[in-house]
C-alpha cells in the first residue's frame, strides 16, 4: 500500500513538472513572437528614415555639393544640418527669403515618406558673445532661430504641430573647435531632425534578442 502511495505522488508531481514546462514553452513562443513583431516594426522605421535620406540627398544635391546642407544618419534619427548663413543673416533670425526653397525640400519629404515621425529643430551658435545685438546671449538666438524654421514648415507648409519641437543649444553643442573660422561655421547651424520612434542603438538592441 505504501509503495502504492509513492507511485500516485511521484505521478502527481510529474504532472505538475510537465503542466509547468508546457505553460514555459508556451509563454516562450509568445515572448519571442512578439520580439518579431517588434523587430519588424523597427526595421521598418529605420527603413523608412534610409528612404527618405536618399530623397533629400537627390532633392538637396546642389545644396549639398556647395556645402550648405548635410544628411546624414546618427544615433537619434536623420539629422539634416543647415549652415546658419544659408538661412540667417549674421545675428538674425528671421528666416532669408532664399532659405524657403530649400527648406520646401525638407517639408516634401517630411509631409510623404516619414509623415509619421516627429521632427525635433535645433539651433546651434559659435562661443563668440553677442555685442551688438538685442539678444541676451547666443540661446536665445539659437532657441528663436529654431523656432523660425519650426513656424515657417508649420505654418507656411502645413506640417502637423503635434510632430514638432524646437530647442536652442546656444554654443554648448559644438562638432567643431572655435578656435578657427572655418570651425565655427559649422557650429552655426540648425539641424532638423527626424526622430524614430526608438533610436537605432535600441533597435540594435531589439535584433540581439532574436
Amino acid at each position: 500500500m505504501r509503495g502504492l502511495l509513492r507511485f500516485f505522488s511521484l505521478i502527481t508531481i510529474l504532472s505538475f513538472c510537465s503542466l509547468g514546462l508546457i505553460g514555459c514553452t508556451i509563454i516562450f513562443q509568445k515572448g519571442r513572437r512578439s520580439d518579431i513583431e517588434r523587430i519588424s516594426k523597427l526595421k521598418g522605421e529605420l527603413s523608412e528614415l534610409e528612404r527618405a535620406k536618399a530623397e533629400l540627398e537627390d532633392r538637396l544635391r546642389k545644396e549639398i555639393g556647395d556645402k550648405e546642407v548635410s544628411v546624414e544618419m546618427a544615433e537619434r534619427g536623420l539629422v539634416i544640418t543647415f549652415v546658419a548663413e544659408v538661412l540667417f543673416d549674421s545675428g538674425k533670425a528671421k528666416l532669408r527669403s532664399e532659405a524657403h526653397e530649400k527648406l520646401d525640400k525638407v517639408a516634401d519629404v517630411l509631409q510623404t515618406t516619414v509623415r509619421d515621425l516627429n521632427v525635433g529643430i535645433e539651433g546651434h551658435t559659435d562661443n563668440i558673445p553677442i555685442k551688438y545685438s538685442s539678444w541676451k546671449s547666443n540661446w536665445e538666438l539659437s532657441g528663436t532661430r529654431a523656432m523660425s524654421v519650426l513656424h515657417y514648415l508649420n505654418d507656411d507648409k502645413g506640417l502637423d504641430p503635434n510632430r514638432l519641437s524646437a530647442t536652442g543649444y546656444g554654443e554648448y553643442h559644438p562638432v567643431a573647435s572655435n578656435d578657427t573660422i572655418e570651425g565655427r561655421q559649422k557650429n552655426r547651424r540648425v539641424e532638423i531632425v527626424i526622430l524614430p520612434k526608438v533610436s537605432k542603438k535600441e533597435a540594435s538592441q531589439e535584433e540581439n534578442l532574436k
